[in-house]
């Protein structure tokens, strides 16, 4: 529970640089580092082999298992032929010892055979979830490093439900390779070489129609990767546009758009319920081209096995295994060559999610970032500053504006006059494509990302909350803080009021985006989180202007108290929110074209004077 503390306990303003990694970051090792990752979009099996290497050891005794599992039940043909051909040659009743010694052998490899399989088990069942686990958080890291740009331009839910599939299909890739690729593989080999022993004619005959069965089926299902691709892409849209509904069902309701809703998720469902039929029924038809040739292989290596026994160019415990190993290569091509077709459609899945995810990130930290120099002061530069967005007209031409640290300075304008456009390129959401922004002297694109965040606190006019408590939702402002620090933010804030007056009080959880709390007290919790955050320079993008007139007042009561030794830049389109400012700067079409203390731009016959005089007309 949280303490009551007084107000007088709200954190100092600190010059710190930024914070440290909690305990659970430093526990995460990087497997594959970001600027290595992308690399490996659209190339799945060079991506999980990277992963599949970083834990050898334990791949290693997985595969060496399977791999004895599999020599033992091969061996196990010549020692049922080792067997028979004793037993055949010794008179019944007889308690000869190689009869036992024959069945010890028999035993010893049944025994070392089950032994090896759980040996597989126990190490497959650690190692392959940790592989997932691995995958997961190198993506999801991957993933926070785009820009907002990269979010903009998809569908965020869909690419979170990429990182579970690539998770679960890489699960499922290194269980089909240990269990159903590597097995029959090994079979068939140790099973040809076997069959080699007792006739060369025959185990060549045998290698070059498995070799033939086994390239065919390899060759069809390369084919078919195409349709497997489609499935993939359909199913990660389908679940993309699912939870873009759920996220956004308020507003589904409030149109009324349920009925459309249905018909374009029934629209959506059935083109992935057709694509996913294309890619079984291209496995079934493989499946049946394969069941057809076998039955026909193995009526005929039958045969053969009699006829050699019946010319006797063979024994019965030969011809015995001869029939088991020829079973065994023939049925374990079909296995191989099915495993390989499923192998391929999980692999398809796998490529179409890294394709999406593995972009390489368009903001990328310098290669020689740094931290911040010394303690942050909060003086703000801006040097000739040109953008413009991709594909329009320049946004900013030459633009120089200074700010000195401490001071409050609120940039006005008519929309699309660039004020908002100037707060994105201090967070560093947008490149600049000339000059330079500076923070205390350094240029902010030598800064590493964290350094910079450090920085800046942001109270947003569309305030953003997780799906979690209250007193995480504040303490994400500096995840260290103590619950006593917490409190002192949210009584500075003007919020621990009607925190307390909740159900659970900072216990609460806020819904999904905050859903549970008025616009107000998500304002006033985003002040909160400010407030802890505790950093020099403060950014303020139409905080109050959603608000009712008492929301404002509370609002911006804690906003005076959040000001106070903090360099303040702020966008409003209230200008009455303004006036205890020390500058306000007047911006046109990507220009300054006033700058001053708002009493002396109140004076004079200029845009300001306009906008103050429409602003009080329409009041």
């Amino acid at each position: 529970m949280l303490s009551d503390t007084g107000r007088n306990n709200v954190l100092p303003l600190a010059r710190h640089q930024h914070a440290k990694p909690d305990s659970m970051t430093e526990q995460l090792a990087i497997t594959v580092p970001d600027k290595e990752l992308h690399a490996y979009a659209g190339h799945p099996i060079k991506f999980l082999l990277r992963y599949m290497r970083h834990r050898a050891f334990a791949h290693c005794m997985v595969f060496g298992a399977v791999g004895g599992a599999i020599g033992c039940s091969v061996l196990s043909s010549y020692g049922i032929r080792h067997l028979v051909d004793i037993m055949t040659a010794t008179p019944q009743g007889s308690s000869s010892s190689p009869v036992w010694g024959a069945v010890g052998l028999l035993i010893g490899l049944i025994i070392a055979d089950n032994l090896s399989w759980r040996v597989a088990g126990w190490f497959a069942s650690g190692t392959f979830v940790a592989v997932t686990g691995d995958i997961r958080q190198d993506l999801f890291r991957f993933l926070t490093g785009h820009s907002p740009a990269y979010f903009a331009d998809r569908m965020p839910t869909s690419l979170a439900t990429r990182i579970a599939t690539a998770g679960n299909v890489s699960f499922i890739i290194e269980n089909m390779l240990a269990w159903n690729v590597l097995p029959p593989a090994l079979n068939v080999v140790l099973s040809v070489t076997l069959m080699l022993s007792v006739s060369w004619v025959m185990g060549g005959a045998t290698v070059i129609t498995a070799a033939a069965l086994c390239f065919l089926m390899f060759r069809l299902a390369v084919r078919g990767r195409s349709l497997h691709g489609l499935y993939a892409e359909a199913a990660a849209g389908l679940e993309g546009e699912t939870l873009d509904v759920m996220g956004n069902i308020a507003l589904v309701r409030a149109f009324g758009m349920r009925w459309r809703e249905r018909q374009r998720f029934n629209a959506l469902a059935q083109n992935e319920m057709g694509q996913r039929l294309k890619s079984l029924r291209y496995m079934e038809r493989l499946r049946m081209v394969h069941a057809a040739l076998t039955a026909v292989l193995t009526t005929a290596l039958l045969i053969w096995a009699v006829l050699l026994w019946q010319w006797q160019q063979a024994t019965v415990g030969q011809v015995v295994m001869v029939i088991t190993l020829g079973f065994a290569i023939l049925h374990g091509t079909r296995d191989l060559a099915m495993s390989l077709v499923e192998t391929i459609q999980h692999n398809a899945r796998l490529s179409e999610v890294l394709t999406a995810l593995l972009v390489p990130h368009d903001m990328p930290d310098a290669e020689d970032a740094t931290d911040i120099a010394g303690p942050v002061k909060g003086d703000v530069a801006f040097r000739d500053v040109d953008f413009s967005y991709p594909g329009g007209a320049p946004v900013l031409s030459d633009f120089d504006l200074h700010i000195t640290a401490g001071s409050r300075v609120g940039l006005v304008g008519r929309s699309g006059s660039g004020k908002s456009t100037v707060l994105a390129l201090l967070q560093r959401l947008r490149f600049v494509q000339a000059g330079k922004i500076l923070i205390d002297g350094q240029d902010i694109r030598g800064l590493t990302d964290d350094a910079l965040r450090a920085c800046l606190s942001i109270v947003p006019q569309d305030v953003s909350l997780l799906h979690r408590s209250v007193l995480e939702n504040i303490r994400y402002g500096r995840p260290d803080a103590t619950d006593e620090q917490v409190r002192a933010a949210a009584l500075a804030a003007g919020c621990a009021g009607f925190i307390d007056a909740m159900p659970e009080g900072f216990q609460t959880i806020v819904g999904d985006r905050g859903v549970k709390l008025s616009g107000g007290q998500r304002q006033r919790i985003a002040i909160a989180r400010a407030f802890l955050r505790n950093a020099p320079i403060l950014i303020l993008d139409e905080a109050t202007s959603a608000l009712d007139t008492e929301s404002e007042e509370h609002v911006q009561r804690a906003l005076e108290r959040l000001m106070v030794g903090r360099t303040v830049i702020a966008v409003a389109h209230r200008l009455s929110t303004l006036r205890n400012f020390d500058r306000i700067v007047v911006m046109q079409d990507g220009r300054i074209v006033e700058d001053g203390p708002p009493a002396q731009l109140e004076q004079q016959d200029g845009p300001y004077k306009y906008f103050l005089s429409k602003q009080v007309t329409h009041a």
